[in-house]
């Protein structure tokens, strides 16, 4: 097949990755962490959420976290916004882009929002368009797309459904997100083409979790159809607190290591986010769930030690 030679990550360990963590972690960790991503070469680094601390407390300083990062020109900084209240926060804060969600499942939906879909939608229409008038990015994320945890098979139809009433809010980026990490490559195929019949191929991007480990399976099956942007979540840190038992989001270094050894540029800087991934890892006291990141770091680890004993 015919793969796209460049292809775009969106790094979202810094919101999607921490959001759950029960022990809060302090800004300045937050803040080191996107500065380390923004360093490895990022374009689009999801940095924080401004939705009430009373559901998502571990994202309350999100407007300190993006007062304090290292911007650089040409990377995007997202934020999480569910309102129009969180909506006037990632203003304040200079967010480049706002995030807006949905699921493609009824059930997901009103156990995650307490609404319906077409209800959901319609929350963000004010936001949409606020965002539109002030020149700010609208990115819209698609949840449950290829399974729910509570109602099981999530028809394609409803993701088409989905991603022609988010085209319709303006937005300028869709995601397609596996939340639970069900999905498998011909499926995913299925999904991407369908929703592609909505919306611009190459405004449309796969966001896998790594559950069942078909995440690095199902951005190959991506590829073959055209989609060119991924998310990713450095160390594979993450979950959702509304989904039981999704793992994290697939690992950034896992994903970078397969891409760019099938000759598709990035440009991003593997040894850097391994870096990153090491170092979050180490601040949270979580295990780190790259596979490559692991390898690398043990191979870096023996050959310094080889050094010093020559």
């Amino acid at each position: 097949m015919n793969h796209p030679n460049y292809v775009k990550i969106v790094e979202v360990g810094p919101r999607d990755g921490l959001q759950n963590e029960k022990a809060m972690v302090p800004a300045d960790i937050k803040v080191a962490l996107v500065d380390r991503l923004t360093e490895a070469g990022f374009v689009n680094i999801e940095a924080a959420s401004f939705v009430s601390p009373k559901w998502v407390p571990q994202m309350a300083d999100g407007a300190e976290v993006m007062a304090r990062i290292q911007r650089r020109p040409g990377t995007l900084y997202s934020v999480l916004t569910p309102n129009m209240k969180g909506f006037e926060g990632a203003v304040a804060a200079g967010a480049d882009e706002v995030v807006i969600f949905g699921a493609a499942s009824e059930a997901f939906s009103q156990k995650n929002i307490n609404c319906s879909i077409a209800e959901s939608i319609a929350r963000f229409e004010p936001v949409a368009a606020a965002a539109k008038e002030k020149g700010i990015r609208v990115r819209g994320s698609i949840s449950c797309s290829l399974g729910c945890p509570y109602q099981g098979e999530v028809p394609v139809a409803a993701v088409a459904d989905v991603v022609r009433r988010m085209r319709d809010l303006g937005c300028d980026e869709i995601d397609i997100a596996d939340t639970i990490g069900v999905g498998t490559p011909v499926r995913v195929q299925e999904v991407m083409r369908a929703a592609a019949s909505e919306f611009a191929l190459d405004r449309l991007s796969g966001h896998f979790h790594d559950t069942y480990g078909q995440a690095l399976s199902n951005i190959l099956a991506s590829l073959d159809v055209g989609i060119q942007i991924f998310h990713a979540s450095v160390a594979g840190l993450g979950g959702c607190p509304y989904a039981k038992g999704a793992t994290g989001n697939v690992a950034t270094e896992d994903v970078l290591y397969m891409l760019h050894g099938m000759g598709v540029r990035t440009g991003i800087d593997l040894d850097l986010v391994v870096r990153a991934g090491d170092f979050i890892s180490q601040a949270i006291g979580r295990p780190n769930n790259s596979r490559v990141g692991r390898a690398l770091l043990t191979k870096w680890a023996s050959t310094e030690g080889a050094a010093a004993c020559v």
